[in-house]
């Protein structure tokens, strides 16, 4: 069932990631699952610990870029830069992250610890038989990014973080700020046994589709794009498994084995977030060693979805080893 093999293992990372057929999956692969618009195909992928669905695009030998969704998304959170970045050159990889959509759901808050987010990755990038991949995440994406970028910079050719900042940034305004504690408040509520799965599905998921409108801008998102983010959400411990990132973070309170970041980092922020502080990015920057600073005046936390070409751009021109705007 196999159609290709990694069996590299370095240290404490996974071995033995490799492929599998989409009926290794617990469900079935809807046919429209992909855009039409999306030049990509669903592929398994075994990273050691779990199996995750992912979404390939682009050319087979180009240089490997994963991108990395936050909540309450899947993969499709960044269906609208695939086909920039493919284009480009790049072999994109665009998992559902552990516990997400059609990827497996392990079912303790323990399995759901960034150190086992960020070796889901690692998985990743040895299944496609490559040394290092570039990376950009987006929300609890970005988190995971960050970590990866601190633990296994090795792996890391160059990172992109959207609208999550640097752990220890985070964890200092958590600490000191008020006003970033007021505006996680949900951090919190998630850490209650059952209720945020039976409050956020009730009324055909009505909170939840109301806080992914309420918190962007005007027609960010469309009616089949929550029709997607329901069918997600509705699948068998989809939920509870996407909170539990929020409880694990909270009983694990990780902290990192070194602050600076050395890999090349573009941090991308849009300035309107209702999440997170604008000055929580120049900070991040600030923690690294090669950082840049993408500020969007009129984005919300969900950039991604309002400026798709600005941000594949920004990413490819990041990630390419030729300097900005020189790429043919």
């Amino acid at each position: 069932m196999s159609d290709a093999s990694s069996e590299t293992s370095r240290g404490e990372e996974p071995a033995g990631a490799r492929f599998l057929g989409v009926e290794a999956l617990d469900e079935t692969v809807p046919p429209d699952e992909i855009p039409e618009e999306v030049p990509g195909k669903s592929r398994v992928v075994d990273v050691g610990d779990v199996r995750l669905h992912v979404v390939e695009a682009g050319p087979e030998d180009g240089k490997l870029l994963v991108l990395l969704h936050g909540f309450p998304e899947f993969w499709y959170g960044w269906h609208e830069t695939i086909v920039s970045l493919a284009n480009a050159g790049y072999r994109v990889v665009v998992p559902d992250q552990r516990g997400y959509n059609l990827s497996e759901k392990p079912s303790a808050v323990s399995d759901y610890r960034i150190d086992a987010l960020a070796r889901d990755v690692v998985g990743l990038i040895d299944a496609y038989d490559r040394e290092t991949a570039a990376v950009a995440g987006h929300d609890w994406g970005a988190a995971v990014g960050w970590w990866l970028a601190l633990h296994h910079a090795d792996r890391v050719s160059e990172f992109v973080a959207v609208n999550v900042p640097h752990p220890t940034v985070f964890e200092r305004a958590l600490r000191t700020s008020w006003d970033q504690r007021l505006k996680s408040w949900y951090v919190l509520a998630f850490q209650l046994p059952k209720l945020p799965e039976a409050v956020a599905s009730a009324g055909n998921w009505r909170l939840a589709v109301r806080g992914l409108r309420e918190s962007s801008d005007p027609g960010t998102f469309s009616g089949e794009d929550f029709r997607r983010y329901r069918r997600a959400w509705n699948r068998e411990g989809a939920f509870e498994a996407m909170v539990n990132w929020y409880r694990a973070i909270v009983r694990d309170r990780p902290t990192p084995a070194t602050e600076t970041v050395e890999v090349p980092t573009l941090v991308i922020w849009g300035a309107k977030d209702r999440f997170l502080s604008t000055r929580l990015a120049g900070e991040s920057v600030d923690r690294c060693a090669d950082g840049r600073l993408l500020i969007l005046d009129t984005a919300t936390h969900w950039v991604v979805h309002e400026e798709p070409h600005r941000v594949a751009k920004a990413i490819a021109d990041h990630a390419d080893p030729l300097p900005p705007g020189a790429r043919e």
